[in-house]
């Protein structure tokens, strides 16, 4: 680590304060001083890097990651492969999310017990590159809810994709177990989904008390929980019982909306629209059913999902952009676009997007003070982008345009050794 200065960029810090013309000093691992342009006193030990008006932001920050999926039509494969090459594939998606800008990650459920934790824990000794990453444990399950994919004829062992509880006292071991083997989260699915037609989405799985079972197991250990929640119920349980990160709530009624807006200090809602978006348009081409009745369905919950994200929006409760990537019709490297639906769909501008990718990005890390600004004493987890994402968000899917990307204080895409007239030519 060094000293550097960003001189003459456009600083978007994620604040949601519009962009002004600054230097940035990096000095190790964070920012040590941000000012307008050429207020900075000079430091002959820095490097210099001059933007030219390129835009400086801070990384993107991804809520809803499943760094172990692996791209398919269907949870079997995710089941079938064994361990091995899955590490692998998980530490290449590591490498890809950090490629395309995301210098952070937190999880929604990993598809093998430790794969999470292991990815995790070789990103921070920097054996391999990737995001800062807050590693979850498998989804915990009933027996038929959703990833349950045990056949009574078959023995699917250890290679499950979720683990299938019943009862607080199987909740609480199958916590206890994950926090034991080092996760930051663990992921609960009190509620069915449009992929399991058995158990639909607005159908509520888990009790009152196998989710207050896992949210004692959290508070006891220190642990955030997550949960796959797009029934109404599902919901208030979440927030009756502590849970902190809520992902879909497609169904969400009144009662769950007041509940939500009443406790909007410390939860976060993330919709994970893409997957459903891409779920309707393109899932049928890999082999997923697609019929008429099944499409209804898939439109109900989106429509839905929208109607509730609108409502929270208004009601001030922080909803993050991203998720649910790593199926074949969704797969991993895409995950900006979810800025663009949110001002598409869900009537946020640019600059909210950016700012629920990045300030309440740092929040849901547990990194607030820290992470998802540019501001003095930040993590100096930063990309200079090519344009004006205020005026262009797709500008953030190009991996093109970002011509470099940060975390902490290193470079993983250094800026082109050009210099100046290349960064000035690209801005």
């Amino acid at each position: 680590m060094s000293t550097l200065l960003f001189r003459n960029a456009s600083v978007l810090d994620g604040s949601g304060a519009l962009p002004f013309r600054g230097d940035v000093l990096v000095d190790g691992a964070r920012i040590a001083a941000v000012a307008p342009a050429g207020q900075l006193p000079p430091r002959v030990d820095a490097r210099t890097i001059e933007c030219g008006g390129a835009t400086l932001m801070p990384g993107l920050i991804e809520p809803h990651t499943h760094l172990s999926f692996v791209d398919q039509a269907t949870p079997d494969a995710f089941s079938s492969l064994p361990v091995e090459e899955h590490l692998l594939l998980t530490l290449k998606h590591a490498k890809l999310y950090l490629d395309s800008g995301y210098t952070a990650c937190f999880s929604a459920a990993a598809t093998k017990p430790r794969l999470d934790v292991v990815t995790r824990n070789a990103i921070d000794r920097g054996e391999h590159p990737g995001p800062r990453l807050r590693a979850a444990s498998v989804q915990l399950t009933v027996t038929g809810g959703v990833g349950d994919l045990r056949q009574m004829h078959l023995d699917p062992g250890e290679a499950m994709f979720t683990l299938p509880c019943d009862g607080p006292v199987e909740f609480r071991r199958a916590a206890r177990e994950a926090c034991r083997e080092g996760v930051d989260v663990l992921k609960i699915v009190p509620s069915g989904d449009t992929s399991t037609p058995a158990v639909p989405s607005a159908r509520t799985l888990m009790t009152d008390d196998e989710v207050a079972a896992v949210c004692e197991v959290a508070r006891g250990h220190q642990r955030v929980v997550a949960a796959h929640a797009r029934s109404a119920e599902s919901v208030k349980m979440c927030v009756r019982h502590g849970v902190d990160v809520i992902y879909h709530a497609s169904y969400a009624d009144e009662e769950a909306l007041d509940m939500l807006e009443a406790h909007k200090d410390r939860i976060f809602v993330a919709p994970a629209l893409s997957v459903t978006i891409t779920r309707l348009r393109d899932a049928g081409k890999f082999g997923l059913p697609s019929s008429d009745a099944m499409k209804k369905r898939i439109e109900t919950d989106l429509q839905s999902t929208i109607a509730a994200m609108q409502a929270l929006k208004k009601r001030g409760v922080k909803v993050l952009p991203g998720g649910d990537y790593g199926f074949k019709w969704n797969p991993h490297g895409n995950n900006a676009r979810d800025l663009t639906y949110f001002v598409e769909l869900l009537g946020y501008t640019p600059m909210e997007a950016i700012v629920g990718a990045t300030q309440w990005g740092g929040e849901i890390m547990g990194m607030g003070d820290e992470l998802g600004l540019v501001r003095n004493g930040y993590l100096a987890d930063l990309l200079l982008v090519d344009g004006d994402p205020l005026a262009d968000l797709t500008i953030l899917e190009d991996r093109n345009r970002l011509l470099a990307i940060m975390k902490g204080g290193v470079f993983h895409k250094p800026p082109a050794p050009a210099g100046a007239e290349r960064l000035r030519d690209a801005a």
